[in-house]
């Protein structure tokens, strides 16, 4: 009986461990994405400034090209640059969490395995015959 509830506790452990790991690393390749676009706003807005006021400015559109007034994108730069910081930051509290919840998922396991060691045999057990 408590042979069968240590199994079913790893495999709720497990099946824990797996969806968090998923989330951490999705929420790792949106921070990547997200610095991607704040240093591509920086350097945007760099160029802009160097740039006279009365030259003539162009939007990308997709395929086309918009004559937008310099001021109007050097705002829309800034815009960008702080929306990503505002997401990072964000994003960086969520794998924040996430971390700490992995850890809390490994003492969980940790403690579980001490309990019984029986369980960590049938596991490796499983894992090498899984791997022939």
């Amino acid at each position: 009986m408590a042979d069968e509830a240590n199994r079913s506790a790893f495999l709720e452990i497990q099946g824990r461990m797996v969806e968090t790991t998923a989330k951490l690393k999705q929420v790792q390749i949106q921070i990547r994405t997200k610095e991607t676009e704040k240093k591509r706003a920086f350097l945007t807005l760099e160029e802009l400034r160097q740039v006279p006021d009365d030259t003539n400015t162009y939007k990308s559109i997709g395929r086309t090209f918009v004559l937008e007034p310099k001021p109007f994108l050097i705002n829309e730069q800034e815009q960008k640059f702080r929306e990503s910081e505002t997401a990072i930051a964000s994003l960086q509290t969520s794998k924040e969490y996430l971390e700490k919840q992995m850890g809390e998922i490994e003492n969980n396991l940790k403690e579980l395995l001490q309990q019984d060691p029986g369980i960590a045999r049938q596991i490796m057990s499983l894992s090498v015959i899984n791997t022939i």
